[in-house]
């Protein structure tokens, strides 16, 4: 066993030294790092190290994929009724004797119409469509009763307007469960490249690759189980020149620009690398979740306002047969995004 965890973790490192040094942005195909699960995304859109056989968790985790979820569906939507936007998925898990436990996912994002506009401005009343969407099929097994491993085989795809792209990548990820209610999981999300391009102009051809540690706590005597993640292992500096100076460091009539200090910034990256979050169970049938992401709240939240801007809160309701799990995410100040998610075991019918 410790011959696998040392292999295990020199591939994860070598994969994102590769990606490190051959990625420059992660513009293109930001999709795949955006969760379409109710129960992730309350939670702080990270791999969640959980055990409980919930199907929705696995495009994140795949070593979370075990038998437990065999003959599940799954279906979610995504609804902004601001912005026009929604999305949705559907998977499926099934388990094989000899081979292992499968997941099968569709995912598909739509930005809604959009209208030609002209280099002047003129626009003719003419539309186009903008979407994504990915296929991914995962694996996972126990190895012991406390390690299990898992990957996905994705391919994604974008159309915009009358261009094409489309990439084929892999997640693996790997997961710990102490008896102490403790349970660690490591994962390295989207590693891959663009495999074609039609009339358009992508200067980035990798996926949007991420390393993330997550880690889950158990209480014993609350029913409540505190999560923890680091995310983007691989990329330590998350501050950026703000070309609008929205925090005022430019000074127009000294015409000075003042930096935050070393220590502002350190704790700035830190904290964009941090998620912490929590579910609360009322009963065998009601859970309540909550998360904050403060890489959100620095990036999309407005300087000196006070906001819910990095914040995400859900709930899970059993009834009978059905799994129904909602969030809300406080993406921006303008929206949120509402996320809802059914699951069903069909084996009960």
């Amino acid at each position: 066993m410790k011959r696998f965890v040392y292999a295990l973790s020199a591939f994860l490192v070598s994969i994102a030294t590769l990606q490190v040094s051959a990625q420059v942005t992660n513009g293109t195909y930001r999709a795949l790092t955006d969760s379409n699960s109710a129960r992730v995304v309350a939670l702080g859109g990270l791999p969640l190290p959980v055990h409980d056989g919930d199907l929705q968790t696995v495009v994140f985790n795949p070593s979370a994929i075990s038998p437990e979820m065999d003959n599940q569906i799954s279906l979610s939507y995504v609804g902004d009724f601001n912005l026009g936007t929604n999305f949705g998925s559907a998977q499926y898990s099934h388990t094989f004797e000899k081979l292992g436990s499968f997941a099968a996912s569709v995912q598909y994002y739509n930005y809604g119409t959009m209208q030609y506009a002209s280099e002047s401005a003129y626009v003719d009343g003419s539309t186009f469509n903008v979407s994504d969407y990915a296929v991914t099929l995962g694996w996972g097994r126990e190895l012991t009763d406390k390690w299990s491993i898992g990957a996905n085989l994705k391919y994604a795809g974008l159309q915009y307007e009358a261009g094409r792209a489309g990439v084929i990548g892999v997640d693996v990820a790997a997961t710990y469960w102490a008896y102490s209610d403790w349970a660690v999981t490591l994962a390295a999300r989207n590693i891959g490249r663009q495999v074609f391009c039609k009339e358009l102009n992508v200067s980035n051809k990798w996926l949007p690759f991420s390393l993330d540690l997550m880690a889950s706590k158990k209480l014993n005597h609350l029913p409540l189980t505190i999560m923890l993640g680091y995310k983007d292992i691989q990329h330590w500096k998350k501050t950026f020149a703000d070309p609008l100076d929205l925090a005022g460091y430019y000074n127009p009539v000294t015409g000075e620009y003042t930096e935050p200090s070393k220590i502002s910034q350190f704790f700035t990256n830190l904290g964009c690398h941090l998620v912490v979050g929590g579910e609360l169970a009322l009963g065998k049938n009601l859970v309540l979740r909550a998360s904050y992401n403060y890489e959100t709240h620095h990036n999309m939240g407005v300087p000196k306002q006070r906001s819910l801007v990095g914040f995400s809160v859900g709930f899970g309701l059993r009834i009978k047969m059905f799994q129904i799990d909602y969030a809300r995410s406080r993406n921006n100040i303008v929206g949120s995004p509402n996320f809802l998610t059914i699951r069903v075991d069909l084996s009960k019918f």
